[in-house]
């Protein structure tokens, strides 16, 4: 599903969108020189236009990059040692060309070549040798190996747009925003002028103890461009860390883009990637050997690059490159390239002093693009001892005046001064957000991405749900909006009214909340009050659900779609959220809910008797307990979205509920507790993995039991049982499991139509326990509310002793963005109306 984090990042991307269209009166020619044999890089390798003035060298990676004139198209490629070869360009955009050299062995015979030059081989390989010992020195070269570490860290992060024709840069549309144009980077990618649109810095003191383990870094000057309101630059800035993570080279699995490689220097390296020897090199006193690596399956999520270990006893790494190959299947990212740089530090042991990582990203191999730069350097090192009173305090803390430095401040922090680009993409940003023509679109393209049209104090929307239908309504107007910061920072109003044709009801919701910390009710930490009232539809088991029925798309639903409900509910909340990321939340609830279209409460007290209940009451209070180490998001102007890691996220709940109170019909405790983690399983992919469970203890109608949260809709819900139906399952007491593994396109990648297509492969099985106890059960207690019907068939039930199971196989990453899954129901195949097998569509925004 589409979280709320790409909508606004769309906002964003938008706007940069308006800039990228057309083509360039050149191309750029990239590519990779490769020895046909060894299948290595190839260095200093000339290639020249035929015909034409004009080349470029190959580096140490066998990489070259040009640009030329539309009339050429045909290249000349030589190197010594090697037969020269000509090739052909294709008409077109921009080309990668992956080049294999045969070398010149005119005397030799070629079965000789085969015997001398056959397979690689770990055994008797000294670069196999060298990778070993480094890999045995892990632990006195690796970050871990100092007890107490602190330094001083500078980092800057970039964003800059490629292509931008001429009748694009001079068009009526962007005539105000031509200054954006004029301040172009030459620098960061040869051959391409990159105009920067984003820019943020970063100093901070760092500290990091090992026993007992702690890390705090403490931001004393931190400076960005500011896109105004339409953009929350503090989600953005998360967002970029997030992608651009902090390299470690030294462990077994380096998350880039939120997939995990394995290290070139894993324990597992030896068996993943092939090591040639390439030269021995000697700077500031210290020999290295230089490495060249390679994966032996290059579909594989691993790096190919250059190591230069050292020759002093410590086997360290004291510069990596890393890159990957065009084959492997990483979404919007079509190449990218880290360069470490290490300096021997206190004990002798080598540190990372400067890294700089710049990606690609496009939503087409050669479409317009955005390149990203996160580089950042280190220094003033020391392993002293760090006092408790330098470690106390949140995580991450920020000096008060850290945004406020000097520019005589600034000038001194920096371990390289700014560029002329980067101090003109400051001014220019401060200008863009003056103008009302910026201000217009921006706003139009809120609308488009988000779903609210901003007017003033309050914003309209959600604009995806004016209208909808279902059997109860019939067709549903909607009219809604929610008051903004620029009304107050401390009271929040949110409010709708919607109406029916069919059962010509007025339905409306009503939501007022207090900021107690004078923060945002969508910031971290949350700390509000709130008081809310809701009248209105909605299918039973749905509430937690995200929205089915009362949105445009949602009304779309498979099978009888004829259960429902009329909803009152009254809350009142109270939620504290800590900087640890521990949260709690108390809160009371009246719930008065009548049954709607083919739902009826029923009871038979005898055989001959029945009755007829109009409504279910309830009243309870709650409190909420969540615990999210170590939890990153991205936090938007009016939500926050998870940004998954490692760490796992657990909630408990516990409620009671109290007869005649505020109306209340039953007395009754319920518990409920879930787990969610992500497993990284390098090379294949990762799978998150959450355990659901339950329990109501009490006799009580099936409206109050658990209804299990199905889904009849065409699109995929992961939170819901996709092949179930709505009120199918009632259970007193349950625990499911939900498991979904993605292959990043660990198969798919192997197969030449589908790597070049760059689909990739899921799985995914929910799995369901669950029952009644006897009192609840109106098969084993007359005077219990009887199990819905239709047509005298039963239509809910309660779980045997079977679980209810269903299981998927799907393909995500369709045009980047889709995401479509094949859904098998096995069990309980015998209700009515259930779907067995089934397509569902979703929206999977990923890397």
């Amino acid at each position: 599903m589409l979280i709320p984090f790409y909508r606004s990042v769309g906002i964003f991307l938008l706007f940069i969108a308006l800039a990228q269209a057309g083509e360039s009166q050149s191309r750029l020619i990239r590519g990779t020189v490769i020895d046909s044999l060894d299948r290595i890089p190839v260095e200093n390798v000339s290639i020249r236009f035929k015909n034409a003035a004009g080349g470029a060298m190959s580096d140490a990676e066998g990489r070259f990059s040009l640009r030329m004139g539309r009339g050429i198209t045909e290249l000349l490629v030589s190197a010594t040692g090697y037969q020269p070869v000509s090739v052909k360009l294709e008409p077109g955009d921009d080309e990668e060309l992956t080049i294999f050299l045969n070398r010149s062995y005119s005397t030799l015979k070629e079965l000789m070549i085969r015997a001398k030059r056959g397979r690689y081989r770990n055994k008797n390989n000294p670069a196999v040798a060298l990778i070993r010992q480094v890999i045995a020195h892990k632990s006195r070269n690796g970050p871990d190996a100092l007890a107490n570490l602190s330094y001083k860290e500078y980092e800057k992060i970039r964003v800059l747009l490629d292509r931008f024709p001429p009748f694009i840069v001079n068009s009526r549309v962007l005539k105000q925003f031509h200054f954006l144009f004029e301040n172009p980077d030459t620098v960061l990618v040869p051959g391409k002028s990159l105009i920067p649109v984003y820019l943020e810095e970063v100093v901070s003191e760092n500290y990091d103890r090992k026993q007992p383990p702690k890390k705090k870094k403490v931001v004393v000057a931190h400076k960005r461009v500011n896109f105004g309101e339409y953009l929350d630059m503090k989600g953005i800035s998360a967002a970029l860390n997030r992608l651009y993570m902090d390299i470690n080279l030294y462990d077994n699995t380096i998350p880039i883009f939120t997939i995990q490689f394995t290290s070139p220097i894993a324990d597992l390296a030896p068996e993943l990637y092939r090591f040639f020897i390439r030269d021995t090199v000697e700077e500031d006193g210290v020999k290295m050997v230089k490495m060249y690596f390679s994966p032996r399956n290059p579909e594989d999520l691993l790096f190919h690059g250059t190591l230069f270990v050292t020759l002093d006893g410590n086997y360290a790494v004291r510069k990596a490159s890393l890159e990957v190959s065009k084959h492997i299947n990483l979404n919007y990212v079509r190449e990218f390239k880290i360069n470490l740089d290490f300096a021997q530090g206190p004990g002798g042991r080598y540190h990372l002093a400067s890294s700089d990582f710049i990606a690609l990203f496009s939503p087409l191999p050669k479409s317009p693009g955005i390149f990203g730069e996160r580089s950042i350097s280190l220094s003033s090192f020391n392993d002293s001892l760090i006092s408790s009173q330098k470690l106390a305090g949140r995580d991450i803390d920020t000096l008060t005046d850290a945004t406020t430095q000097t520019d005589s401040i600034w000038r001194n922090e920096r371990s390289v001064p700014l560029s002329e680009t980067d101090k003109r993409t400051y001014v220019n940003t401060d200008s863009l957000v003056h103008l009302r023509s910026y201000h217009r679109l921006m706003d139009y393209a809120t609308v488009l991405t988000a779903g609210y049209k901003s007017a003033g104090k309050f914003d309209i929307g959600p604009i995806g749900s004016f209208y909808s239908f279902n059997p109860v309504e019939g067709s549903r107007f909607m009219v809604g909006g929610r008051s903004n910061t620029k009304l107050s920072t401390r009271f929040y109003s949110t409010a709708y009214v919607a109406y029916g044709l069919k059962d010509q009801r007025w339905k409306y919701s009503l939501s007022e909340t207090y900021s107690i910390n004078n923060l945002s009710i969508y910031s971290f930490p949350l700390h509000y009050f709130q008081l809310s009232y809701l009248h209105d539809t909605r299918n039973p088991g749905q509430e937690n659900v995200f929205a089915q029925g009362n949105s445009f798309l949602g009304s779309f639903a498979r099978g009888d779609n004829s259960k429902w409900l009329y909803d009152d509910i009254f809350r009142v909340t109270y939620i504290h959220e800590l900087d640890n990321h521990f949260s709690f939340s108390l809160g009371l609830k009246y719930w008065n809910q009548q049954p709607a279209g083919s739902v009826t409460y029923l009871y038979t007290p005898s055989s001959s008797e029945v009755d007829t209940a109009r409504s279910v009451t309830s009243s309870e209070v709650s409190l909420t307990l969540r615990w999210a180490p170590h939890e990153q998001f991205y936090q938007g102007p009016t939500f926050r979205s998870d940004i998954v890691n490692r760490y796992p996220i657990l909630t408990f709940q516990f409620a009671r509920g109290i007869k005649g109170f505020l109306g209340g019909q039953y007395n009754y405790d319920a518990f409920h507790f879930n787990l969610y983690k992500r497993f990284y399983v390098s090379p294949i992919g990762y799978t998150d993995f959450t355990l659901d469970a339950g329990l109501v203890g009490g006799t009580l109608p099936f409206p109050l039991l658990i209804i299990h949260p199905a889904n009849q809709s065409y699109f995929y819900t992961e939170s819901a049982y996709n092949l179930m139906n709505y009120e199918e399952f009632v259970s007193d007491h349950y625990a499911g499991v939900n498991i979904d593994h993605f292959f990043n396109g660990f198969f798919f990648n192997k197969i030449p139509f589908l790597k070049k297509l760059r689909f990739r492969e899921v799985i995914a099985a929910k799995v369901l326990y669950g029952g009644v106890r006897d009192e609840n059960n109106p098969d084993l207690n007359q005077t219990q509310m009887k199990f819905p019907t239709r047509n005298g068939q039963p239509t809910t039930f309660a779980l045997g002793t079977l679980p209810y199971a269903e299981a998927s196989v799907g393909i995500y990453n369709i045009l980047s963005i889709f995401r479509v899954d094949l859904i098998k129901r096995f069990t309980y195949l015998g209700h009515p109306d259930i779907s067995g097998l089934g397509l569902r569509l979703s929206g999977n925004f990923s890397f």
